[in-house]
């Protein structure tokens, strides 16, 4: 265990020594696991306490101990110094600690009020709607979160569900706040106002525990940072103390230069050609081409128009414009089956909702595409077979898994992701499309996606990456196309993809 150094950086820290929730010696096992191994971790009011680590590193476990979910097997868990034993998420609450999550718990049919006191069961039997839409005006207005506490919920950003999900905090009395991933699905002015929210809370005295993958803002955010990896306590310093790094080499065990790989070699001839591409009311005129060993980074704002291409080459959402060759063969493209038996495969940026399916096993969700590939000469199906090929891909890309048979949805996002890959690469794809391939997934398994987008690159197949990293479109780019407003702005290669001409194509007016 490396050594703690004391949170000085946190005023709370200075204020109170006895820190507002300790957990101290915790351990968890599920059967043979080991997901927390006597972890540690202080919190004070006042402070954002950043916990960063690897997926599977036993974020998600501390989590759910702390709020009541999991009981500890083994350790101590305080709130102002008193030790407590929570025996579910209501327990935790009726203390004062609440997590909120990268997918808002929000109800679609109800107002924000109705979502922000949705459960108070102090309110009473009778509702008082006045009453109700004005203390929600009141918290909202406290957090300086400009919502009409009427307005239907269905209606609101994702970014405006995560301000009511705080806002119900703060109606919960919330004393210590676990952000899981907040700003994974934001765009970059709904984070600025997320982070205006936080600063909000840590005036109030709220303890804030922020849980990100994207360590450019635990950097921007955090008084404190603390690693974990393999369930265990790593270090905690203040963030000012911290560098880049080290924090990922605490992390991951290894230096930050291995993550960007690219060898860049001559790519083929060309293998996608796309021509005044359109689809009504979502983008038009995109052109481009792909060839065969090259990767073609798509940069550009949230809503500029990369995913809803990459769902028209796959046939999700078919394109009604424009011109598609591959190998040089003029194509149509009507749905996801035409664009596999050409060749085409899409790894969506969503792949709890279109990606994967989560109650099934790694070994299914890797063969689904191909399920007719593994049939008997009696028209069974070949179990052995399907457990061969995962195995295959499981030891290539390295999906940490106990059993094959495990259900993806109890696997880390990295290695949910790396089994979406493993899904498509089994199709023997000629054209790859990887809509957001590192989102939500730990900067290990980045380097791990990354050094496979080099070696399909290396192998042949045409790439494409839809990213809104721009450090990682920049680095594993052959070259780069930035669409905005639904239109290709620019295209540029690799040596002239600059940060400054990429970001100046993707916001001019």
């Amino acid at each position: 265990m490396v050594d703690v150094v004391s949170g000085s950086a946190a005023q709370g820290a200075a204020d109170d020594p006895v820190g507002l929730m300790t957990l101290d010696g915790v351990h968890k096992r599920f059967g043979a696991t080991k997901a927390l191994r006597g972890a540690h971790l202080e919190l004070f009011a006042g402070e954002v306490h950043a916990l960063v680590g690897e997926n599977g590193a036993g974020k998600s476990t501390l989590i759910k101990t702390m709020t009541g979910i999991f009981p500890p097997d083994e350790g101590t868990i305080r709130v102002d110094g008193e030790v407590v034993e929570f025996a579910s998420a209501a327990e935790a609450q009726r203390r004062g600690v609440v997590a909120i999550y990268q997918e808002p718990m929000i109800f679609p049919d109800l107002s924000v009020a109705e979502n922000i006191f949705l459960g108070h069961r102090k309110r009473g039997p009778i509702m008082r709607w006045r009453r109700l839409y004005d203390e929600a005006s009141a918290i909202l207005r406290s957090l300086d979160i400009d919502l009409d506490p009427r307005t239907p919920s269905s209606s609101l950003s994702v970014g405006a569900q995560q301000a009511v999900e705080i806002a119900k905090a703060i109606s919960l009395d919330a004393r210590v706040l676990i952000m899981d991933e907040p700003t994974a699905s934001l765009s970059a002015h709904e984070v600025d106002q997320l982070f205006k929210q936080v600063d909000t809370l840590r005036r109030r005295g709220v303890a804030v525990l922020f849980i990100s993958h994207r360590l450019d803002e635990v950097f921007r955010i955090a008084d404190r940072i603390t690693v974990f990896r393999d369930g265990q306590h790593i270090s905690t310093s203040p963030a000012g103390a911290m560098t880049q790094t080290r924090l990922v080499r605490e992390m991951v065990g290894r230096s930050i230069d291995e993550f960007f790989v690219r060898t860049r070699h001559e790519p083929g001839p060309v293998l996608l050609r796309v021509d005044g591409l359109g689809r009504s009311g979502a983008f038009e005129d995109v052109t481009f081409t792909v060839r065969a060993g090259e990767v073609v980074g798509f940069a550009g704002l949230v809503g500029a128009g990369r995913t809803e291409v990459g769902l028209a080459l796959f046939g999700i959402a078919p394109a009604d414009q424009g011109f598609i060759a591959v190998a040089g063969e003029p194509v149509k493209i009507r749905n996801p089956r035409d664009a596999l038996r050409l060749g085409i495969a899409y790894l969506s940026e969503d792949r709890r909702q279109l990606g994967l399916s989560l109650p099934q096993s790694v070994t299914s969700n890797i063969t689904l595409p191909r399920l007719g590939s593994y049939r008997t000469p009696f028209g069974l199906l070949d179990t052995r077979a399907e457990r061969s090929v995962a195995g295959t891909f499981r030891d290539r890309l390295q999906i940490r898994t106990d059993s094959l048979r495990t259900p993806v949805a109890n696997l880390s996002g990295g290695n949910q992701q790396k089994t979406m890959l493993a899904k498509w690469l089994n199709v023997v794809p000629r054209v790859l499309v990887l809509d957001e391939p590192t989102r939500g997934i730990d900067v290990g398994a980045k380097a791990d996606v990354h050094r496979l987008i080099d070696d399909l690159a290396r192998s042949g197949i045409a790439v494409i990456v839809i990213s809104s990293d721009l450090p990682e479109v920049l680095a594993m780019s052959d070259r780069v196309v930035v669409m905005r407003e639904g239109r290709v702005r620019a295209v540029f290669d690799h040596a002239d993809a600059e940060p400054e001409r990429v970001m100046a194509a993707a916001v001019a007016a």
